[in-house]
């Protein structure tokens, strides 16, 4: 399982054949693991081009790769809600898997917490999609602490997994425990510990939005707004020879979490910088050096 993993759900502005390419260049670096959810470019459009584009090439081999998706999100026209009924994370696993052309997931995540959320239904579906071998492995995504207890009560099967936004510019986990027991910004806890509890727990973590100014109001890298940090990351860039966007990453991969790093990105030579993360370490004091360049402060 690579730690670096391809978020597929920009591959509905892609064709068949550029899709299959993508996949192949990601091969070829080593990235076997690739995520999805069913609502990724509208009615499990991403799903269907990654399927087919699979399913037309016997060179790529199922076993060797690493198929994720999720389910839970229900957009209509008026309003997006969340499922997370036993009928409808059955009927969402069922689609995916004709969509995706596959036999089974190797990972099924919720992908939102469902505040009429019946945990023993949950653990109904897991069980029922486990022992069909429709599923091997199961998480969650944005999940507090007490969300995953609760469905851990009922829940049989390990919670392995929980895909959370975290990034240089999105640093909760890290800036409510670092400045607890003060009254600045940072001290408020967000999320219920869930950076330490994923640690505790044996639950990796896989970071989304690695890149993206909090709001979605685009990529920090290279952006204006952040003279400060880009600065820091363009000199340590020019320490080790790589990019901003491979520091970025590098930061990430940095922390002892062991986290799972999602790019969400269509091209190859962005997901190339990515990829490099994983071939340097930046010191303790250059990540530091990294967190306080985004503003957060160090006690």
């Amino acid at each position: 399982m690579s730690s670096i993993i391809l978020g597929c759900m920009r591959h509905s502005q892609k064709s068949v054949k550029e899709v299959n390419s993508l996949i192949h260049s990601a091969l070829d670096m080593g990235i076997n693991f690739f995520d999805h959810a069913d609502i990724y470019g509208g009615n499990g459009l991403c799903e269907k081009i990654f399927g087919e584009a699979v399913g037309s090439d016997s060179s790529i081999k199922r076993d060797n790769i690493i198929i994720q998706t999720k389910c839970g999100i229900c957009p209509s026209k008026d309003i997006t809600y969340y499922d997370s009924s036993k009928d409808h994370i059955i009927e969402s696993v069922e689609s995916s898997l004709k969509r995706l052309n596959t036999d089974y997931l190797d990972i099924l995540l919720i992908h939102r917490s469902d505040a009429l959320v019946e945990p023993e239904e949950v653990a109904d579906a897991f069980e029922y999609l486990f022992k069909g071998g429709k599923v091997l492995h199961f998480g969650v995504s944005n999940h507090t602490t007490m969300q995953i207890e609760l469905l851990k009560r009922y829940v049989n099967l390990p919670i392995e997994y929980n895909q959370l936004q975290f990034s240089l510019l999105n640093s909760s986990m890290i800036s409510s425990g670092f400045e607890m027991n003060m009254v600045t910004p940072g001290a408020v806890d967000r999320d219920g510990g869930i950076l330490d509890y994923c640690r505790l727990k044996d639950i990796k973590i896989q970071a989304w939005s690695p890149f993206q100014i909090p709001n979605w109001k685009g990529l920090f890298i290279d952006s204006e707004e952040y003279p400060l940090l880009n600065n820091k990351l363009e000199e340590l860039g020019t320490k080790y020879g790589v990019s901003k966007t491979t520091i970025a990453a590098a930061w990430i991969l940095k922390h002892p979490a062991n986290m799972s790093l999602i790019a969400g990105t269509t091209n190859i030579n962005h997901l190339t910088e990515i990829k490099k993360a994983e071939e340097i370490s930046i010191t303790r004091k250059e990540w530091y050096d990294l967190y306080k360049a985004t503003g957060n402060i160090i006690p």
